[in-house]
């Protein structure tokens, strides 16, 4: 989501329901989009390896007349899906770079296998475009009129649609501009939030969210998928059907977890005017081996971008502090109080302060939030 000024530009995912034909002209379609990518990535590392030249995005699109002509079977295909098909390639090799310049782990951009691709984009809506809407329907270009489930209203002016693949079926993804900004009405509230293990989410005023822990939860069921997987002869039926039943267990786990993340980011930002939160650098807490299972359960990256989404929509503010010693300091007095993460209770030796350490962590973060909008001092 983007905001621009008083609208947002915002996403609405619905579930698609195509005809049997329709669903074998769709996975024809991403079938195609997948090679294409895959002979895109090679013909840019081939090139830089003979002859140390880089193939630009235009040089890729300018080719794609020729390979319609030299492949019938890319008639098919929408030429503007193509050509986003070998934007995606130039954006993942611009990633590549943008790495390296930054000192991150640089991931060359690789090759899709089948279960590695599952999208393709109509970058344009409307009569000129390859899609649009219909009486209800989704009218793609070469593909057809395919029912939709609308779940809720969409808004604002659809800009592209992307199907994806998924593991319970087809879903349709409009990006939609001119979103109005719906703002809540003023709380004068403000709170201060600690994301954490033993309990997600803890405020500044001592309430604490507590997340029922999906994937421990589910860790037999996709146990017993994986194993049954793992069973299954390589490139069989039947491995593909236990394949799928892993990622129907996967998924349901995921949206579990979606699910608690929406419906706690809207209690927070129906309740609060101004949200501050810790700038967790993720990437770095999984390197602990020890709690990387537990902190990806909570998604607390996740949760704090449909944080932001939500924030923005309804006129909030959401504010991101520096994360450092915000456990060890007296939210009372100030001073630095070395504890290690055993150690769950906070008492101050020299103000007296006693509280949790997650509730002394919020009302720091409240505190250095408020510090940097020039609140305090």
């Amino acid at each position: 989501m983007e905001q621009q000024g008083s609208s947002v530009r915002k996403v609405y995912k619905y579930k698609l329901k195509p005809s049997s034909q329709q669903e074998w002209e769709l996975e024809r379609v991403l079938v195609l989009c997948r090679h294409l990518y895959n002979a895109a990535v090679g013909e840019r590392r081939e090139a830089w390896r003979m002859r140390g030249v880089t193939v630009t995005y235009y040089q890729l699109k300018a080719e794609l007349p020729g390979i319609k002509e030299a492949m019938p079977e890319y008639a098919v295909v929408n030429a503007q899906v193509l050509q986003d098909v070998v934007l995606r390639v130039d954006r993942a090799f611009e990633a590549f770079f943008r790495r390296i310049r930054e000192g991150q782990t640089p991931g060359y951009p690789r090759f899709h296998g089948r279960d590695r691709y599952y999208s393709f984009t109509y970058p344009q809506v409307g009569d000129h475009g390859g899609a649009r809407l219909d009486n209800g329907f989704l009218v793609l270009s070469k593909i057809g009129r395919i029912a939709v489930r609308w779940s809720r209203p969409i808004e604002g002016v659809p800009k592209t649609v992307t199907v994806s693949r998924e593991a319970d079926g087809w879903y349709v993804c409009f990006s939609c501009a001119d979103v109005s900004i719906q703002p809540l009405p003023q709380t004068r509230q403000e709170t201060g939030i600690n994301l954490g293990l033993e309990a997600f989410a803890t405020l500044s005023s001592g309430a604490r969210s507590f997340h029922p822990g999906w994937y421990r939860k589910a860790e037999r069921a996709v146990k017993t998928a994986q194993r049954r997987v793992s069973r299954r002869k390589n490139r069989s039926h039947r491995r593909r059907k236990a394949v799928q039943l892993l990622a129907k267990a996967h998924l349901k786990v995921k949206r579990q977890r979606t699910d608690f993340h929406h419906k706690t980011a809207l209690a927070l930002v129906r309740a609060n005017d101004t949200i501050y939160h810790e700038d967790l650098q993720i990437r770095n807490m999984v390197k602990n081996h020890h709690l990387a299972k537990s902190i990806s359960d909570a998604g607390w990256g996740a949760f704090l971008i449909i944080l932001s989404f939500k924030a923005a929509c309804a006129g909030r503010s959401e504010i991101a502090v520096n994360p450092a010693f915000t456990s060890q300091m007296c939210s009372g007095c100030g001073i630095m109080i070395s504890k290690g993460l055993s150690v769950r209770w906070h008492a101050c030796p020299a103000c007296g302060t006693s509280l949790h350490r997650d509730h002394n962590a919020a009302k720091n973060i409240e505190r250095a939030g408020q510090a940097l909008r020039g609140a305090v001092a």
